[in-house]
């Protein structure tokens, strides 16, 4: 299935990535209120009006079906389509029921003028990250199929090591992952979530972003390490003319206080 959005000269989309809800508004995960952080969000997108909404896994943390519903109490108030992908974290099963309620969209292929949106689903039997041969043979033929000047995927673990704990759970099958990005010239850059966090590097001619968590933020350190830098995402711009930039974006929740 595709997501085809109207015509225009430029798209807005917004990346939130590890909300790591739990079953109720005020449970926390690690020290903070994870559901707090989602909804500051949401309220500014509200305001701003993206044209799409990327959930990129681990959208919560017990995998609870309380907590799929809260997901879906918080983000009801957008106007705009969202479309998930799994991570780790996440129930496949509730994912799916969750994506047949608006504005909660199934499809994993987008078309935004010259561009395509492909959503790869990572995810494995461990927290680990996968790229099996049937979403090897997904991602050539939706390459094959797609008619854009340009392409971006997003996936939920990080394509590469970031020299850091997160190393452990990530993605087990670069090798294929990464033959099948060379086979494909008109794929610009892959975003990912996981790492809660926020990083940017260049490999190959290929543009590599990390979302940061709207949830807490884990330090690039050998061990397992989180600070509350409060709400965060990665805002997105994709161009009908084939260009495209990213924005982390960050809110204070203390000046609201």
């Amino acid at each position: 299935m595709q997501y085809h959005f109207s015509p225009k000269s430029a798209y807005h989309i917004a990346q939130l990535s590890d909300c790591h809800l739990l079953a109720a508004f005020d449970d926390r995960y690690q020290q903070i209120q994870p559901a707090a952080h989602l909804a500051a969000i949401v309220d500014t997108l509200i305001a701003e009006q993206p044209d799409a909404v990327l959930l990129t896994g681990d959208v919560t943390q017990d995998h609870s079906t309380a907590s799929y519903q809260l997901l879906a109490q918080l983000l009801a108030p957008l106007s705009c389509p969202v479309f998930c992908l799994p991570g780790n974290h996440d129930d496949i099963a509730q994912l799916e029921v969750l994506c047949q309620q608006a504005p909660f969209r199934p499809e994993r292929s987008l078309q935004l003028a010259r561009w395509q949106l492909l959503l790869l689903d990572t995810k494995g039997p461990t927290p680990a990250g996968v790229f099996p041969p049937a979403q090897q043979q997904w991602l050539a033929e939706q390459c094959r199929q797609s008619t854009a000047q340009a392409l971006w995927l997003f996936c939920h673990h990080h394509p590469r090591p970031l020299n850091c704990f997160i190393d452990k759970h990530g993605q087990l099958d670069q090798t294929g992952l990464w033959q099948a990005i060379a086979a494909q010239p008109r794929i610009r850059g892959i975003a990912h979530g996981h790492a809660h966090y926020a990083y940017q590097r260049r490999e190959h001619d290929i543009d590599i972003v990390g979302c940061p968590a709207s949830s807490v933020q884990f330090l690039p350190t050998p061990d397992w390490q989180t600070v509350n830098g409060g709400p965060q995402w990665c805002d997105w711009f994709f161009s009908a003319t084939g260009d495209v930039r990213w924005q982390f974006r960050q809110l204070d929740l203390t000046a609201k206080t």
